[in-house]
C-alpha cells in the first residue's frame, strides 16, 4: 500500500478496546464514557480486518487500547495473529500495555508469538504514579514488567514527559532501565481529547529533556529503528537505548508508515487528523466480500494526509483532535 506521498504503509496499530483499568491524566478524563459493546467489533471481525491488512502488505501490527489486555478473550486474537508471523506475511506482533495484566498473561503472550512489548510507566515514584494514573498502584505494573522479562519478552518502557510531574525522574528512570535491561522511550504529550486541566501545564519539549540528560549521560547516535516514530540513542553508560517521540517539537510525518484502526472498525490514516474510513460497514456487508474490503482499505490509503496539525498553545484552548488517544489506539 502506497499513500499519495509515496510512503509505503507497512505498520498497523489496532485498538482492541477503548476501555482501561487506569485513568492517566494525559490520556483520559476520569469520568470517561466508553463505547457500548454493540458498537465494538468482535474479536473475529478484528482478526479478519487485520488479515486483510496483512494481505495488502502490512508487516507489523501493534495491539493497543485503552488497555488491550483487559478485553475478554483477547489472547485468542493474539494467537491467531501470531500464527501469521513468518509464512503468513506478518513479521512482528507487538503490544502496548499498562502492565497490570502481565503477571497472569506474560507467558501466554510469549507462547502466542509476541516477543516485544511496550509498557507505559511514567514514574518510579509510587505517589506520583497514583496521581498520574488516578487509580493505579505501581507495584502491580512493576510486577507485570518483571513477569514479562521472566517470560522472555523484550520490554521497552514508555514514559510521557509531563512538566512539573515527572521531569525530575528521567535520570533515575534511565539508570533503572539500564539496571534491568530495558530500553526507555520518552513521549511528548499530544493534544488529543478533552482532559481535566490544561495541556500547556503538562507540555514539556523533549529537546529540553535531551539536553538535560546529556549533562549526566553520553547519548550516542544510532540508526536503530523499530518501525515507529521514535529517534533512538545508545546510552554509553548502560548499553541500553533511549528513544524520543517528538510530535510537537519535531514531527516525524515525512517517514510515516502507519495507520490506526479502532475497535469499532474506523480507520484513521493520521493520528492528528479527523478524516477516517468506516471499515465496519464494509466488513459487515455480505456483498462486499474480501475484495470489497481490500478496495476500501486501498481507497483509504489514497486519503492519507501529508502530516498532522498538532499544536499546544495558550491561544488554542481546545484539543487538536476531539477523540481521546484511547479511542484511536496508542
Amino acid at each position: 500500500m502506497i499513500d499519495p506521498f509515496g510512503r509505503r504503509i507497512s505498520y498497523l496499530r489496532v485498538s482492541v478496546t477503548d476501555r482501561c483499568d487506569l485513568r492517566c491524566v494525559y490520556c483520559m478524563a476520569e469520568d470517561m464514557t466508553f463505547l457500548p459493546k454493540r458498537e465494538v467489533l468482535t474479536l473475529e471481525e478484528l482478526d479478519r480486518l487485520c488479515g486483510a491488512f496483512i494481505d495488502l502488505g502490512v508487516e507489523k501490527i501493534r495491539l493497543t487500547g485503552g488497555e488491550p489486555l483487559v478485553r475478554r478473550g483477547v489472547i485468542g486474537l493474539i494467537r491467531n495473529l501470531g500464527g501469521r508471523i513468518g509464512g503468513g506475511g506478518l513479521k512482528e506482533l507487538t503490544i502496548t500495555t499498562n502492565g497490570t495484566q502481565l503477571p497472569k498473561m506474560a507467558d501466554d503472550l510469549y507462547t502466542a508469538g509476541v516477543r516485544r512489548i511496550n509498557v507505559s510507566l511514567d514514574t518510579l515514584d509510587p505517589a506520583v504514579f497514583k496521581a498520574v494514573t488516578r487509580w493505579g498502584e505501581i507495584g502491580q505494573t512493576l510486577d507485570g514488567i518483571f513477569a514479562a522479562k521472566a517470560a522472555g519478552l523484550a520490554v521497552k518502557i514508555n514514559a510521557v514527559a509531563l512538566k512539573g510531574v515527572n521531569e525530575g525522574e528521567y535520570d533515575r528512570m534511565l539508570a533503572w532501565c539500564g539496571e534491568h535491561g530495558f530500553d526507555l522511550t520518552l513521549i511528548e504529550t499530544m493534544p488529543l481529547g478533552e482532559i481535566t486541566g490544561d495541556r500547556m501545564d503538562q507540555y514539556l519539549p523533549l529537546s529540553v529533556v535531551r539536553d538535560r540528560l546529556r549533562a549526566h549521560w553520553t547519548l550516542q547516535e544510532t540508526d536503530y529503528r523499530t518501525g515507529g516514530p521514535a529517534r533512538y540513542y545508545t546510552v554509553k553508560e548502560t548499553g541500553r537505548r533511549i528513544g524520543f517521540i517528538t510530535p510537537m517539537t519535531h514531527n516525524f510525518c515525512e517517514s510515516c508508515n502507519r495507520v490506526r484502526l479502532t475497535c469499532t472498525g474506523t480507520l484513521y490514516m493520521c493520528l492528528g487528523q479527523e478524516d477516517a474510513a468506516d471499515l465496519r460497514q464494509v466488513l459487515r456487508d455480505p456483498a462486499a466480500g474480501e475484495e470489497g474490503l481490500h478496495e476500501a482499505i486501498r481507497a483509504a490509503m489514497l486519503r492519507k494526509p501529508k502530516g498532522h496539525d498538532f499544536v499546544i498553545d495558550r491561544r488554542q484552548a481546545r484539543p487538536a483532535v476531539a477523540r481521546h488517544m484511547s479511542v484511536t489506539g496508542g
